[in-house]
């Protein structure tokens, strides 16, 4: 019996709700199926996720990350995701980007040996528009991205400075936030300035994406 991650209850609830166009729902769900299953296997072996999460791969992990989709501009073309791991949500992203066929292009950062083996091999199999760098945020050369996104990594106030030397001058970090935004808003804003939205999680009650554009050091 396969996991219930990968279910097809779990497949039919994230087909019903991951907010991309109808007609490459089809392309995406294969593609996040075979990423499922690549992470099934290397997770017996490294600490990719939570054992405990696997269960619930379609919907804590790849709905959770497509949900930020929708608010990526549509213009943006280069993407790069802070702190990559399994691939939330950057490898969702690329997914997205290959059945759109457009010129989106996904960076993937992970400082962590094994964990980016695993990226590349998921980014080879399924032959998606991503480069991935196996250092520390801060030893890559600028990358002049249109959004940053970053799932689980730092709170803002960490995050921003190493947001801000990454990001164009008129990028926007799309970023899945839980209950502490509101608290780590407040402390960021005492060295940046930024406009901020944010939008309700289709996963987590609590959650929300930030959006923030305009990001400058005060």
């Amino acid at each position: 019996m396969p996991p219930r991650g990968l279910s097809a209850e779990g497949r039919a609830k994230f087909e019903a709700l991951a907010p991309v166009p109808a007609d490459q729902i089809s392309a995406i769900t294969q593609d996040v199926a075979r990423w499922g299953d690549l992470l099934v296997k290397w997770n017996a072996k490294i600490n990719l996720v939570a054992p405990g999460t696997i269960h619930d791969f379609w919907v804590r992990h790849a709905l959770d990350s497509a949900q930020i989709i929708p608010h990526i501009p549509h213009e943006a073309e280069i993407i790069a995701d802070f702190g990559s791991g399994a691939g939330f949500p950057g490898l969702m992203i690329a997914i997205a980007a290959k059945a759109s066929g457009s010129t989106r292009h996904v960076h993937l950062m992970e400082s962590v040996g094994k964990k980016a083996s695993f990226l590349r091999t998921v980014a080879r199999e399924l032959a998606l528009p991503a480069t991935v760098h196996n250092l520390r945020i801060e030893a890559v050369d600028p990358l002049e991205a249109d959004v940053i996104t970053a799932r689980a990594f730092a709170p803002l106030p960490r995050l921003l400075p190493m947001a801000h030397r990454h990001l164009k001058r008129r990028g926007t970090l799309v970023l899945p936030k839980g209950a502490t935004l509101d608290d780590e808003v407040g402390e960021a804003t005492l060295d940046w300035a930024f406009a901020l939205k944010t939008a309700r999680s289709l996963t987590d009650e609590s959650g929300q994406i930030a959006i923030l554009s305009g990001l400058q050091s005060r």
